[in-house]
């Protein structure tokens, strides 16, 4: 069954940098608009950042200016770079396969199973 997989998550002190990866296991699929997305703790869960296939991203502001979405086609991978890390980014990351409608991104049916990411003060 063709999923998407997500590593890089970890254990990092406040103002370190993680980078997530987002590629895809079980069959081919091509992921074309995709999303990273994360959830704390008892909170819902919420976009970080989306790119299309042509490479126009959005950014949710919380994380503007610290995280960068970016993507190599030819490995089929997405990536997710997270600099200065607060404890407000700790949370599970998901990335996610969905669409752009113009200029908003909507998720798909496709997702990880997710990669911890704690960030102590």
């Amino acid at each position: 069954q063709v999923q998407l997989v997500e590593s890089g998550g970890g254990l990092v002190q406040a103002g370190e940098s993680l980078t997530l990866s987002c590629g895809v296991s079980g069959g081919i699929f091509t992921i074309k608009d995709a999303g990273w997305y994360r959830q704390p703790p008892g909170k819902q869960r919420e976009l970080v950042a989306a790119m299309n296939r042509g490479g126009r991203t959005n950014y949710a502001d919380s994380v503007k200016g610290r995280f960068t979405i970016s993507r190599d086609n030819t490995k089929n991978t997405v990536y997710l770079q997270m600099n200065s890390l607060k404890p407000e980014d700790t949370a599970v990351y998901y990335c996610n396969a969905g669409s752009f409608f113009g200029t908003v991104y909507s998720p798909g049916s496709r997702w990880g199973l997710g990669t911890q990411v704690t960030v102590s003060s």
